[in-house]
């Protein structure tokens, strides 16, 4: 059976790295890839050549990202990435597609494929991000979606809540977590040699992404968020540029400004996982408002300063720290991660988000069936409460 592989953003490739790898080196299924979204995009990177390194064929390139950062902008680039999904299937033919996450580029993804009938296979759903619109999108993509991989067993409720079958909802946990396995992190020397810098303590290693449905403007907080990285001028900060969402360069302006300014911060465009991994294993803080401080962080046993709402509603170790987005909230937090107290309860964490293999245990389902999933799907109706009892 061919299955079509879709990757927009090079966090979104590293969880589906070995998947990947399995599904091309397995006798039964043949891999097809699709890269679209800012793997496209020189301004992030032209991280596809990252997949392309790594081995992997790409079958068809998507090009969909509008050289804007407003909300129209997002609106028409996912338009452009519906036309281009739908040549791509027509061309291509898969028994069934596979999407992680819950980027805009994945639902026009996941709507193409409805609308040819192609079985669409979801991992990581069920989760909420209650700052962002990739919450509404999450939820829509599980909706079009035949079959479900969940990383914990709240989110395997979630998705069955929203009316999928139990029998094609598999909790498998995290995928990030197989990177940690799997890759030959580098040494803290090596990691040096890489960035081309030194790094002094605290390290603070930084990714915040817009707030599309924050109270304050993706500006204000990083504003905040800069103001606190300045409470700590001894250590070494350094940053990894935000996704394509909305409001994306105001972070790209105000991230590049601070670094230029001060000789002890760093800003890379994209690591890659092997950078991004590693700087993760040295540092002595994770800091901002992405998902790897909440998937990735705890199982390096490091504390994670978690900025805002972007992440609300996700599941939490115990190594997490949530924050306001203001100046005096990130420092305090800042200070009680890098504690000697908090340190020292960092030994115990942990990981919600299960155990390796994630990727292993999709791919002996995938393996296992005998036909692709069904499209046509029947809603789960959950056992309806007496409120007199």
């Amino acid at each position: 059976m061919k299955i079509c592989v879709i990757t927009g953003t090079r966090a979104e490739y590293g969880l589906l790295r070995w998947l990947m790898s399995g599904i091309r080196d397995s006798s039964k299924l043949h891999l097809q890839v699709i890269a679209t979204g800012m793997h496209l995009s020189p301004e992030f990177g032209s991280t596809y050549r990252v997949i392309e390194s790594d081995g992997f064929a790409i079958d068809r390139k998507v090009e969909m990202l509008l050289s804007s950062d407003t909300p129209s902008s997002v609106s028409k680039s996912t338009g452009l990435a519906l036309i281009g999904f739908s040549d791509a299937f027509t061309e291509l033919k898969p028994d069934m597609i596979i999407v992680l996450g819950d980027r805009f580029e994945l639902l026009a993804a996941a709507s193409a494929a409805l609308f040819a009938r192609i079985p669409i296979i979801h991992i990581h759903g069920g989760e909420t991000t209650e700052g962002a619109f990739d919450e509404a999108i999450r939820h829509s993509i599980t909706k079009m979606s035949s079959m479900h991989f969940v990383a914990a067993e709240p989110y395997r409720n979630r998705v069955i809540q929203l009316g999928e079958q139990p029998e094609t909802v598999h909790t498998v946990g995290g995928l990030g977590l197989d990177n940690i396995e799997q890759l030959d992190l580098l040494d803290r020397s090596a990691l040096e040699e890489e960035l081309g810098i030194s790094l002094q303590s605290p390290f603070i290693l930084t990714t915040f992404h817009p707030v599309t449905l924050g109270d304050r403007t993706s500006e204000e907080q990083i504003r905040e968020l800069l103001k606190a990285l300045n409470d700590f001028p001894a250590g070494t900060v350094v940053f990894t540029m935000p996704n394509s969402d909305s409001d994306s360069r105001v972070l790209f302006e105000r991230i590049r400004e601070y670094t230029d300014a001060r000789d002890s911060a760093s800003v890379f465009t994209s690591l890659g996982q092997l950078r991004y991994l590693s700087a993760m294993l040295h540092c002595d803080v994770v800091v901002g408002n992405s998902s790897s401080g909440l998937l990735e962080a705890p199982a390096f046993r490091k504390p994670t300063v978690n900025i805002g709402d972007r992440q609300a509603g996700r599941l939490q170790a115990a190594s997490v720290i949530d924050c306001k987005p203001e100046h005096a909230s990130i420092t305090g937090a800042i200070h009680r991660a890098l504690s000697p107290d908090f340190q020292a309860g960092l030994r115990s964490v942990k990981h919600p988000y299960g155990r390796p293999g994630a990727s292993a245990r999709i791919l002996q389902i995938l393996e296992n069936l005998k036909s692709p999933p069904r499209v046509k799907k029947t809603f789960f109706d959950l056992p309806v409460m007496n409120h007199d009892e």
